[in-house]
């Protein structure tokens, strides 16, 4: 049962395409969040062109754990502003008050469960980021709840055009399968130093890797892919 996972097609979007990206993100990223338009747009405008395939940073190990020295932010009700500035800059709905009302206490469990996910299907991975981020910046809901986790891949499950197995996640959610998945992500982060997200890796054939931190608007990021 080794590798089952991948039977899908590894955990990647592969394509024959000139541009490989590898897109380090987290479910609790708000500027994640307020890139989200511009990424689905690129994704769309160079279809076929383009291979990805997504890396999961961890943003927020716990409160303990925690120090955002850019953002001055140590304590989830400090969240809130970013988030507000966020949503401001990129022009999107955000659901700030979450960080008051009902603030998540890590972001490892929504990335556990995105990779419990990408273990069957990258289409189904890709779909149920998507539902973690409208759930929670949306809808203010506690993604590091497992209630609400499970409550999103039930959602998933009803969507028959994605190949996916509710057991099957709920077993990986739970047998370290998922989080020896999620693990290799963090290894991947911190070999390359990375701490702000969304950070892309962008290569070409014949060039060097090119790095874009932080969010970027959709003509910034298409103007490097041209």
């Amino acid at each position: 049962m080794e590798d089952q996972g991948l039977r899908n097609k590894e955990i990647s979007r592969q394509k024959a395409g000139q541009v490989d990206i590898v897109y380090y993100t987290d479910p609790l990223c708000c500027w994640s969040w307020a890139f989200e338009p511009h990424w689905r747009r690129l994704l769309a405008e160079h279809e076929g062109k383009i291979s990805w395939r997504y890396c999961m940073g961890g943003l927020i190990p716990s409160w303990k754990d925690f120090n955002d020295t850019l953002n001055s932010v140590t304590r989830p009700i400090q969240m809130g502003p970013v988030w507000m500035h966020a949503g401001q800059v990129g022009g999107v709905t955000i659901r700030h008050r979450i960080w008051m009302e009902d603030p998540p206490a890590s972001s490892y469990p929504s990335c556990i469960a995105f990779k419990s996910v990408e273990l069957q299907s990258f289409d189904a991975a890709d779909r149920y980021l998507t539902l973690l981020r409208e759930a929670v910046m949306l809808e203010g809901f506690n993604i590091a709840k497992t209630e609400v986790l499970l409550s999103l891949a039930e959602k998933l499950a009803e969507e028959t055009e994605y190949p996916f197995n509710l057991k099957e996640f709920e077993e990986d959610l739970t047998n370290d399968r998922g989080l020896e998945a999620f693990r290799k992500d963090v290894n991947e982060v911190n070999q390359h130093n990375l701490n702000r997200f969304p950070t892309l890796i962008i290569r070409k054939p014949g060039e060097p890797a090119r790095v874009m931190t932080g969010y970027r608007t959709f003509e910034a990021v298409d103007a490097l892919i041209r």
